[in-house]
Parts: C-alpha cells; structure tokens; sequence
C-alpha cells in the first residue's frame, strides 16, 4: 500500500530536482464510506475513494501552494501540478522568515492504528450492529436517525531535500445514533467511537438509549429556572470544551497572535484546577496518533497542564520560523490528547443517576453549536442537547428543555471541578467535512463541575 505511494513521490520528488525546483509533497489518500438513517430507515449508504496532493514550491522566503484531487495512476498530471506551484512561488508575496523545509533522516511508515477488519467492514455488519443498538426501542413515535462513518486514511510527504519518505496509515469508525420523538420533538443519543473492529459494541449504546428513553418517556419536562448549578458533563460534551481549549489555549502561534487566553509568563503557574491534567499522548492508540510528527520529529507524551498548573505551548515548525521558537513535535493533523481521570467510581449515567446528592444537579451530555465568544477570556457559548436530566437532590428525575451555557473555560476546569470519573472513554471528534482525519480525544466517562451558570433557558423542546 505505502510502496506503491512512496513511490509516485519519489518520481514527483526527481522531477522537481531535474527542474531545480525546491517542493514538498504532502499525500492523501481515504476509503470512505457513510450509512445515514433517518425516519428508522437507512436514507444514504456511500462511499469514495479519494487521492489529493498538495504540492508546496519554495523560494527563499516565499511559498506557494498547490492542491489537486487527483489518481496514483495520473502522473502527468501531478508533474504539471508541480510545475503550477512553482510558477505560482514566483508571485508568492515574501514572508518575514524562512519557512523550514525539513530533512527526514530515514523513511518511517506507522500502522499501529489501522486494522484491516475495521477498514473493510461491510454494510450488513453495520446494520446488524445498528440493530442491535435500538432493538425494541423505535415505536411508531420514537424514530432512529444517525450515522455509521467508516474508512482508511492514509497520508505521506517527501520532499527534495531528502529521499526518504514518511507515511502513516489509519481505520476509523464513527457511531452516532439518535432516537427523536415526532410529536414532543425531543432527542436522545449515544455515540461510539472505534480503531479496530473489536472496539465496536453495541450493548452499551443500547443500555443507554433505553435508559435515557426511560426517562424521556415517563418523566415530568420542565423549563430549568435560571442560576448557578453544579453540572456533570458527559463525555461529548467534556471533550468538544478540550478541543475548544486546544484551539484557543495552548497553540504557540495563536497564542503571538493574540488569539490565545494563555500568556508566555504564565508557563510554570497554576492556571486551572488541580484535577485537570492534559497530554497530548501519541502512545494512545484509540486516538489514531502520530507517533513522528510531519516534520520528522519523534514524538512523546508532552503535558500541557499537570494538575492545573500550565506547562508548555504546542509550537509546530511554521509557528517557531516565524515566532523563533522551538517546534515541539506538533506539525500533525491532531493530537492525542488524553484527560486525566479522577477516582471517582462512576462511569455511567444509570450510575450517577443512582449515587446520592445533596442538591439539584443537571447532566448535560452534549453541547450543540458550540463557539467562541471571547478567546482571549477562553470564554465559550452551547446549548444542551440530546438527552439532558435534571437530576433532582431528592433522588428524583426530571427532564429539562435545553439550556444555555456562556462560560470561561478557565472558570468550567478550575477549582470547581468537584470530581472526575475514573474510567476514561475515547470520544470521536472528527469532522465530516473535507480531507478524513480520524481524531478523538480521550476524558473521563464524566465530569462534575459546580456552581456554573445558566444563561438561558428554552421553554419548551
């Protein structure tokens, strides 16, 4: 698979050489394929096979890119693609450095984090396992509606100034499943996430749709009254906050830009709470990692925060040219990051349901249209959606229409964090728009956080 790609690289790459032409080639090439369901029937079965090349020219301190969708068997095209990038360079406006164009010291192929069972796992599988997920639990109210994502990735980059090559190959499956009622218009969900064909299982989608169906069904709807309350994030909802705080957090680069809540001389203070502990940790497979960055550096755990206090900013090659910094091994699609756990015992909603409280405390499993509304306050705006509970002191149950949440992401994981679960769970992330980029983050089944504010509150579904 990798030789053959290596290989059409190698011929881009003496191409350019015979042109005097300094390029780098980035590759991509995915297996896709998408089952949609909608009204409890599958609405859209798909798949593509897709190749694109990037080609970068440089030029001292210009750069000019070039991307094509394209075929392993359209050299030609490719050739001409490079000579496109390198009229292109010409014209380039200057940068103010010059931008690294690395050397890779030996050729590294990764697939740790493909399995050939996932890769090619068939449609009927994929229905029985949807089936098995919802079995007994559609009615004539109640519809599925989801998505089983599955595919092969594979990237590589070669460039002149080196004859080695580096490529990393992936499977992926993403598992959104959601039940909807017609006439009351609310949803519940439950997701899953897999590297290998053995990570899929559909009894624990299963036990908790019914759960979350349980209570949907049977317990009293209300509009939450405004104020502080102690919320337990779920899974989907805890890792989007992570990714949120990876995007405007801890990048270097954005960071020079002014577009980061974190500053150079706040490296080495206690910025967040004791319990929050968060590495990009390429050694976890169920992440879909980079062990090598595409610059050719090795990669290892390397901790952002270790018990709240901040430890470094990511700096990839482009960010430490312009900035003057040391890269840190983060010129990759994602990182792996991974959330601490905490050490309490429970890592299910039928769990915390169960536990004793003392107040009222609202589950909130997934934040929908999540943004930005201050980075530089870390200040992030979502709704609740897909099955929140309000889980009342008195033991009792009830069903809230969805709420708001306007809140600093240095306020959600400082102190208040009152407990973590201590299992973790990779949650899939990754986006269903342009190239296939396998990505989760893994956290903790559940996180409680207290006393945060509700902005708003919907008065019905």
């Amino acid at each position: 698979m990798t030789d053959k790609i290596i290989t059409i690289l190698n011929e881009l790459r003496q191409f350019a050489l015979d042109k005097g032409i300094t390029a780098a080639f980035f590759y991509h090439e995915e297996d896709s394929a998408l089952m949609r369901f909608a009204n409890s029937a599958i609405s859209l079965n798909t798949n593509e096979h897709l190749v694109r090349l990037d080609i970068t020219a440089y030029e001292g301190n210009q750069r000019a890119s070039y991307s094509m969708i394209t075929s392993p068997h359209a050299m030609e095209d490719m050739k001409a693609g490079v000579l496109q990038a390198a009229e292109m360079v010409k014209h380039a406006q200057p940068l103010n450095y010059t931008p690294t164009v690395p050397v890779y010291e030996y050729t590294f192929i990764e697939e740790i984090a493909f399995d050939a069972d996932l890769a090619g796992i068939s449609n009927d599988e994929k229905l029985a396992y949807f089936n098995q997920a919802v079995k007994g639990l559609e009615s004539d109210q109640v519809k599925l509606g989801g998505i089983f994502s599955s595919g092969r990735n594979v990237i590589a980059m070669m460039n002149t100034h080196s004859e080695h090559a580096l490529a990393f190959v992936t499977s992926d499956a993403q598992v959104t499943m959601v039940l909807s009622h017609e006439a009351l218009k609310w949803e519940v969900i439950a997701e899953q996430s897999a590297q290998k064909k053995t990570d899929l299982n559909p009894a624990p989608l299963h036990a908790e749709l019914s759960f979350l169906l349980h209570h949907y069904h049977n317990d009293h709807a209300q509009q939450v009254p405004l104020g502080k309350y102690d919320i337990v994030f779920g899974p989907a909802a805890t890792a989007e906050l992570v990714s949120m705080m990876n995007w405007i957090g801890f990048n270097g680069g954005l960071m020079k830009r002014g577009y980061s809540f974190l500053k150079e001389d706040q490296v080495g203070e206690q910025v967040l709470g004791p319990d929050f502990t968060l590495v990009d940790d390429p050694t976890r497979r169920e992440t879909f990692p980079f062990s090598m960055d595409t610059t050719g550096i090795k990669r290892e755990p390397f901790v952002f925060f270790d018990q709240g206090v901040f430890k470094a900013f990511a700096w990839s090659q482009d960010d430490a040219d312009e900035f003057g910094a040391q890269p840190t091994g983060h010129n990759v699609m994602h990182k792996s990051l991974v959330l601490r756990p905490g050490d309490r015992p429970i890592n299910t909603l039928e769990a915390l349901v169960n536990a004793p409280r003392e107040q009222d405390m609202l589950y909130i499993p997934f934040i929908h249209y999540m943004n930005i509304v201050n980075p530089s306050k870390a200040l992030v705006t979502g709704s609740s959606r897909f099955g929140a509970l309000l889980l009342k002191a008195d033991g009792s149950v009830e069903v809230p229409y969805n709420v708001r949440l306007t809140q600093s992401l240095l306020d959600i994981f400082s102190d208040k964090v009152a407990w973590m679960s201590d299992g973790q769970v990779a949650y899939n992330t990754s986006m269903s728009y342009g190239a296939r980029n396998p990505t989760a983050v893994v956290v903790p089944n559940l996180v409680c956080v207290r006393d945060l504010d509700i902005s708003h509150a919907n008065s019905s579904y």
